[in-house]
């Protein structure tokens, strides 16, 4: 068992070596992430190099087990819209945070807004 799900924000800072980067890299290899939230990370790869090729490459020095997106998380991350509105979360945000109450085990972040959440997830900010 996995001990804890990733955000792309923490996923990002591991791969550009941002603050945060050695907490991540404590767990990367014993971490999940939801497809959802691997697109999010190709997205911005593919933004900020201008090639899935380098993407692909740069996602190469993270070993996470990737989660297909299922319906029963799909109607999870759409009901916690409900308790997230006001916080401004999004699809990812919440895809992630569905994940992790799935699995039972905490969340790594960099999104500061998630630990004011109480939504049953233990949220851990990597920054």
């Amino acid at each position: 068992m996995s001990s804890v799900v990733l955000d792309s924000s923490a996923l990002l800072a591991f791969i550009h070596g941002e603050p945060g980067a050695e907490v991540v890299a404590g767990v990367v290899g014993d971490a999940l992430m939801s497809s959802v939230n691997l697109a999010e990370v190709v997205t911005k790869l593919v933004q900020r190099t201008g090639s899935l090729d380098a993407a692909r490459a740069a996602l190469g020095m993270a070993t996470v087990d990737v989660i297909d997106f299922d319906a029963p998380q799909a109607e999870q991350a759409g009901a916690l819209v409900a308790l997230t509105r006001s916080r401004g979360l999004s699809l990812g945000d919440r895809a992630c945070l569905a994940l992790a109450a799935r699995e039972a085990v905490p969340v790594l972040t960099g999104d500061r807004i998630w630990s004011t959440l109480n939504l049953g997830v233990e949220v851990r900010l990597i920054r």
